[in-house]
């Protein structure tokens, strides 16, 4: 599995995870969106994260953050006339910034994942019969592939991608990748329910956790994604949260609070082999952080 860390404590920060809008990139200047792959592959790997945008009214701001945190390279673009940001890690595009005006009522940024998809239309059709709904119809980009946003049967918003370059391979995620999405919801067991009619997830308690209503969503014989309750609290809401590979959690923290973001949930001992934390960046979008203990490489458990 690629899971590397305990998902329960996640649990606690889930309530900052709320949706906020961005500003305009002044410096963009006009490209397509690079291919997901390059040189393309011939691989497919459906059910997998494969890319995720940041929403933020502050694109200047969030921008130093990453850059400055994980050493990501940003390429402003123009897309469609709007303008776009994309991320690198180790020169491949790993994630990007959409812009939106800024709004009356301050809120934080937010980061929206997207899941590796065989037929995108396909896929919507079974979103409303579901429960969800289509935030974002499919929409055909130059070198991307076709992309939506849809949200599940709890209101999670989530994005879908058919890539045109194919997939990444199911390698073990370098410092700087995406390493693990979690989703904390209400009911878990009914939304996981959901993931598997729309994605075809295979759906199975997560065994390694006390509670009984922790699950992953596999696809290809690989952990892709947990869904776990929400804390019992007032203010929380579902959503998901992403989570970064660093190599050395302690020195990364340090510097997201240099580079003006907050720690949300600070590492305990390790667990799983590895060692986890959530920050929110210095325009309030949360992501979580994890730092596999000596090299482990949680894809060669059993």
């Amino acid at each position: 599995m690629l899971m590397t860390f305990s998902v329960y404590r996640l649990a606690s920060v889930l309530a900052v995870t709320t949706m906020l809008g961005i500003g305009i990139l002044a410096s963009a200047r006009a490209a397509a969106f690079p291919p997901l792959n390059h040189p393309a592959t011939q691989e497919q790997h459906p059910g997998k994260f494969v890319w995720a945008d940041l929403f933020t009214t502050d694109p200047a701001a969030a921008t130093a953050f990453y850059t400055g945190l994980f050493g990501w390279t940003a390429n402003p673009i123009t897309q469609n006339g709007k303008a776009y940001t994309v991320f690198s890690n180790a020169g491949r595009p790993v994630a990007g910034l959409a812009p939106r005006p800024p709004s009356n009522t301050k809120r934080p940024s937010r980061w929206i994942g997207y899941i590796a998809v065989k037929d995108i239309p396909s896929v919507l059709k079974l979103v409303t019969a579901a429960g969800g709904q289509v935030r974002a119809e499919a929409r055909d980009f130059p070198q991307r592939g076709a992309q939506a946003i849809m949200a599940d049967n709890e209101g999670s918003t989530i994005g879908l991608l058919q890539s045109s370059s194919g997939d990444s391979a199911d390698d073990e995620p370098k410092p700087g990748d995406w390493n693990w999405f979690e989703l904390f919801v209400k009911q878990p067991q009914v939304v996981a329910v959901f993931y598997r009619q729309v994605i075809r997830y295979d759906m199975a308690p997560d065994l390694r956790t006390e509670r009984k209503n922790d699950f992953l969503l596999s696809s290809g014989g690989l952990a892709r994604a947990g869904v776990a309750p929400l804390p019992d609290r007032a203010d929380a809401k579902p959503g998901w949260i992403g989570v970064v590979r660093v190599a050395n959690i302690d020195e990364t923290l340090a510097r997201a609070v240099k580079l003006g973001g907050e720690i949300l949930v600070a590492p305990r001992p390790p667990a799983f082999e590895s060692r986890f934390a959530i920050i929110a960046d210095s325009t309030g979008g949360a992501v979580g952080l994890v730092e596999y203990v000596d090299n482990a490489n949680p894809a060669n458990r059993p």
